[in-house]
């Protein structure tokens, strides 16, 4: 697939370790009711579903957060949770697994964001979403800020992970560009459209091609080439490295010099869920590590393929990666 020897791969991998991270975003609780459909309900033409189980994980930007962790680094929260139940114990899971929730602020007035699913015979048939998508208040923005300037202080970047769900408010992220270069700290980002330009001057962003293609026609890129308007939207954007997710087809990444498309692992999909939080956690770590950006997309792209082979929201670990590296 690529020149990139193995052994230079390893390498970056094993250098994570040595890095600690700020995840900054919409912290989410993932739920999950398992069960079996076998006959239709008598009051309506719906399926009824006997439960067998429940579960739930850290989702969005806790997920993001996991697998910061599981890849071996050091690695700290920044977000919001409401003040019930599953705020208090999404947090207490975070910190049960050793990841920094300092800045985790507690904003009563909106519910802890909140996705179950329902699994009928191992099919998702619904999802359930609980969350108020309004942007934080300026005093629940200031708290959130102040709790980032406190920890930026122990981490060597910022990863900011926005799904729009009100943590990450305009007045809020544009000033976390200009507090990474104060303190000579990378911002990376994975954003939505609305948010991008929010970050203007990040060091990294990331979009998957169906945000990518919304934010070519809200900046008016009329050229249909993907090659042209990437570089367009790298340079309106201000940033270093911009890098498109192509869903099966891989990745295309834009620096100021080059421009490349790297092809992604035929693996057999299971669930694509979080897949997008593997990615760009391990396309972060390898960029803190040292890794070009070609080998950073290499990294994250087996950390993808490595998601979409599991059910449900999951993390991957360190040494996933460093198995289903000889793949490439």
């Amino acid at each position: 697939m690529t020149n990139i020897a193995v052994s230079r791969l390893v390498q970056i991998i094993d250098r994570f370790s040595n890095y600690s991270l700020l995840v900054v975003g919409d912290l989410m609780v993932d739920a999950y009711l398992y069960g079996k459909v076998n006959r239709i309900s008598p009051e309506g033409p719906v399926m009824v579903m006997e439960v067998d189980y429940e579960d739930w994980k850290p989702g969005g930007s806790a997920n993001v957060a996991g697998n910061i962790k599981a890849l071996g680094a050091r690695v700290h929260i920044a977000g919001l949770v409401g003040a019930d139940p599953h705020g208090e114990n999404l947090s207490q899971s975070l910190k049960d697994a050793g990841i920094g929730v300092a800045g985790v602020i507690t904003d009563s007035s909106r519910p802890t964001t909140r996705k179950t699913r329902i699994v009928a015979q191992n099919q998702q048939v619904l999802r359930i979403d609980r969350e108020v998508k309004s942007p934080a208040s300026e005093i629940i923005g200031n708290d959130l800020f102040e709790s980032i300037s406190h920890t930026l202080q122990d981490v060597d970047a910022i990863l900011v992970s926005d799904y729009q769900k009100g943590a990450i408010s305009e007045r809020t992220a544009r000033k976390l560009v200009p507090l990474g270069k104060s303190s000579s700290k990378p911002v990376m980002a994975n954003l939505k459209p609305e948010s991008c330009m929010w970050l203007e001057g990040a060091d990294v962003v990331t979009l998957n091609q169906s945000e990518a293609e919304q934010l070519r026609l809200a900046l008016s890129l009329n050229d249909k080439d993907m090659q042209n308007w990437g570089a367009a939207m790298r340079s309106i954007l201000n940033i270093s490295l911009l890098v498109i997710t192509l869903g099966s087809k891989g990745l295309a990444f834009w620096t100021e010099t080059d421009h490349q498309t790297v092809r992604s692992h035929a693996v057999e999909v299971s669930d694509v869920a979080g897949a997008g939080d593997s990615f760009v956690s391990a396309l972060t770590m390898a960029l803190l590590a040292g890794a070009s950006p070609l080998e950073a997309a290499t990294i994250a792209n087996i950390a993808g393929a490595c998601a979409v082979r599991k059910h449900g929201v999951v993390t991957v670990a360190r040494e996933e990666l460093l198995i289903h590296i000889h793949d490439i």
